[in-house]
């Protein structure tokens, strides 16, 4: 009993600890809003990759799965009723029709719920984070230093976000299986085809769908690849 009592406290205070980090992003995120003149972009990039990194804390800490899914499954409910009702109008507001915000918060409860099932975590904290950095990194270069423009199924993208999304994505993957019994030989290889692939899918992110795209299909295949490999 007093076993079962000390687990649950220690699951308790990691939950805290993820909630605090949440609330400093959600801080910082208030503050951009208020110090950086029309920031709306920046606010929805820092809140982007500012609650994606909680994966990290969710690992390290080895959170308990079906907290992860229950929280990913909480805020899909919450994005949906905010398309209604506009409860985050500075997240939802991307200028175009977009399910950005609930394709992420649904990708995050598959991937903690698939890989932390099967004991590989890696696999989907690479799937998030690629989709954490390197989309959220190549929204900003793209808006800010696209200069070489292209369009797919009418949306306007540059190759210089799109670059950016394949070298984030690569070396994200590479960190990431840097914690994985995998050769150099192999690091390479699976990095440089996340990187490749998660460029391809965010260009065609018609509706905000690589936001699902993107992170499932960047953890299967690396953990695919690991077991060929």
């Amino acid at each position: 009993m007093i076993e079962w009592l000390g687990a649950v406290e220690a699951v308790e205070i990691k939950v805290a600890i993820a909630a605090l980090w949440l609330a400093l992003v959600g801080l910082t995120a208030i503050g951009v809003d208020r110090v950086v003149p029309e920031g709306s972009e920046l606010v929805r990039k820092v809140v982007h990759i500012g609650t994606g990194n909680i994966v990290l804390l969710a690992w390290w800490m080895n959170i308990p799965g079906w907290i992860g899914v229950s929280a990913g499954v909480f805020f899909a409910i919450v994005t949906l009723a905010s398309y209604r009702f506009q409860l985050l109008p500075r997240i939802d507001n991307v200028g175009r029709k977009s399910f950005g915000t609930f394709f992420y918060a649904v990708s995050i409860a598959v991937l903690v719920g698939w890989f932390w099932g099967v004991n590989r975590p890696e696999f989907g904290v690479l799937g998030i984070l690629v989709m954490t950095w390197g989309d959220g990194l190549a929204g900003l270069v793209g808006k800010r230093f696209g200069r070489h423009r292209y369009q797919l199924w009418g949306m306007e993208k540059s190759w210089e976000g799109s670059l950016t999304m394949a070298i984030v994505a690569t070396l994200v993957s590479g960190i990431i299986l840097s914690n994985v019994a995998v050769s150099t030989a192999q690091l390479i290889t699976i990095a440089f085809t996340i990187g490749i692939l998660s460029a391809v899918l965010e260009a065609f992110s018609n509706l905000g769908i690589d936001n699902l795209t993107v992170p499932i299909l960047s953890a299967a295949i690396a953990y695919s690849l690991v077991s060929i490999l």
